[in-house]
């Protein structure tokens, strides 16, 4: 288990411009991003306790924000 944050621009730091670029331009990429900020935060609260679920909610929690990374970084490679 990682207490790192993952913020979209250190998982993706080659394309930190184009994270920006589509935050600004494309509803739907500033949607998820939003979205992926959102659980991302759940996630890490929940790893250090400072807001703790059950295991199998955590679990949960980092399938969804995989997926939504997974969908970010299609949109910012197509």
């Amino acid at each position: 288990m990682s207490h790192t944050p993952h913020e979209l621009h250190e998982e993706f730091p080659e394309l930190v411009g184009k994270i920006t670029e589509l935050k600004q331009s494309d509803q739907h990429f500033a949607r998820l991003a939003d979205e992926y900020h959102e659980v991302n935060r759940a996630v890490h609260r929940a790893e250090t306790n400072v807001e703790p679920v059950q295991e199998l909610v955590e679990v949960e929690m980092r399938k969804k924000r995989a997926s939504l990374k997974d969908e970010l970084y299609r949109l910012l490679t197509a």
